[in-house]
């Protein structure tokens, strides 16, 4: 990322930190979002969308099951990622804003690369290279493909609202769209 994104996320942390919740840490936050996008990507890949309902807003657990009704196996199995297989995980957009009500909102996206053993095609829609990674030698190499993913997580931090985050996004460029 650049300086000024650098410089920007971590102004919001501390605006965070100031005016909704004084104990955030973007390291916490960041341990428990890779745990919810591994939980959260395997039920996909299952199609156990009904087990989403705490997890994902209402909205996006919709689109979901239109989406991953119409995938492939071979898309939806690359949907799965394990948390000892996610490689990098980085913070993207922070944003903090006011709905028309008065509630205040906090909205985190992350970016996660992960290693996936899913059979995809060496080139997939769209024209995009997907890396792979063969472990072995030639008579036992085992093929992974390194797959991004974001997600976007929510919470609302008005006073009584519950305090979880929310995943409001999800992404999986050429796999899920």
């Amino acid at each position: 990322t650049s300086p000024f994104a650098w410089l920007r996320t971590r102004f919001y942390y501390l605006l965070i930190r100031l005016y909704f919740d004084q104990e955030f840490s973007i390291e916490e936050f960041t341990r428990g979002a890779k745990q919810a996008f591994s939980v959260v990507s395997k039920l996909l890949s299952q199609r156990k969308l009904d087990l989403l309902d705490e997890l994902v807003s209402a909205e996006l657990l919709q689109v979901l099951k239109e989406k991953i009704s119409l995938l492939p196996d071979n898309h939806r199995d690359a949907l799965a990622a394990d948390i000892d297989a996610i490689m990098y995980t980085t913070e993207g957009d922070v944003r903090i804003y006011y709905d028309d009500d008065g509630r205040k909102f906090v909205s985190i996206l992350m970016r996660f690369w992960y290693l996936n053993g899913a059979n995809l095609p060496d080139e997939v829609p769209g024209e995009t290279k997907v890396f792979q990674i063969v472990f072995g030698d030639e008579s036992t190499k085992e093929k992974r493909h390194l797959l991004t993913a974001n997600y976007e997580f929510q919470r609302e931090f008005t006073e009584g609202a519950k305090p979880d985050w929310t995943i409001t996004r999800i992404e999986h460029p050429r796999l899920l769209e």
